[in-house]
């Protein structure tokens, strides 16, 4: 079962690079962030024509998330709750009896910004998330732009990075409960090298040639589904394409 992950930054401006690569990949599974694309308008029928069933919840100009499945999408839960809280930044689904979790996880603008607890109180949310609706004895993954670099080697400069926005410590405490509440790094389980990376900034000129680069984009999994990952890497043919989103697609591989 092949499973990834893209934050296409517009699934409008991005559609055809989406679709040419799930012809070209055909995974089983694809999670899209940041589709910044209402309901209504959801290309929905375009994806039907390459054989792939959807979940969606967007908005216009930001967030959104969707779930693409070979296989029939069932107990879609959109949001933290009944109310449908953060309904555009998480979205849940069984496929082939297994939960998937998708989020874009807040970006949090500036350290010492209001964004940037309210990040962290996001962060909060999700685990308890996890921890109230889910059990890490049990097969469960979690996808999508994290937001958040993890480890130094997921950085292109982490002496000057530490401490801001995606590699601030209070951002890694978070991610690390998250993570000893049950997660494996399955792309890291299979790629330990350095220069791995998901997201390159279009502020900084020639970001992607200098590889100036971050790993924000996971596929995180519980043990009992990552003992059956098989294979994983980022697939940085989507950034080369032209009008590119500013992230690229991290993929898995799991035996069933």
């Amino acid at each position: 079962m092949k499973i990834a992950s893209f934050n296409v930054n517009s699934l409008r401006a991005r559609l055809r690079t989406v679709i040419e690569w799930l012809k070209k990949q055909s995974p089983e599974v694809l999670c899209l962030q940041e589709t910044k694309i209402t309901d209504k308008d959801f290309p929905q029928k375009a994806f039907e024509a390459v054989h792939y069933h959807s979940a969606f919840c967007g908005e216009k100009s930001y967030n959104g998330v969707a779930i693409l499945s070979k296989r029939p999408i069932e107990n879609v839960i959109i949001g933290f709750d009944e109310y449908k809280s953060e309904g555009t930044r998480i979205i849940t689904a069984t496929i082939n009896k297994i939960y998937t979790v998708n989020t874009y996880v807040p970006q949090g603008f500036h350290p010492f910004s209001e964004k940037f607890r309210g990040k962290l109180d996001w962060l909060e949310r999700l685990y308890y998330y996890f921890k109230e609706c889910f059990s890490p004895d049990k097969p469960l993954i979690w996808v999508g732009d994290f937001n958040v670099a993890p480890e130094p080697i997921d950085v292109y400069d982490p002496e000057f990075l530490l401490g801001k926005v995606g590699f601030h410590p209070d951002e890694h405490a978070h991610l690390q409960r998250i993570k000893e509440w049950g997660f494996v790094d399955v792309f890291r389980l299979h790629n330990p090298e350095p220069e791995q990376y998901t997201f390159w900034d279009y502020r900084i000129k020639n970001a992607f040639k200098r590889k100036m680069g971050w790993r924000i984009d996971h596929i995180w999994a519980t043990k009992p589904l990552a003992e059956k990952s098989t294979n994983a890497w980022i697939d940085i043919a989507p950034r080369l394409m032209e009008k590119p989103s500013d992230h690229t697609s991290v993929v898995a591989e799991f035996s069933e």
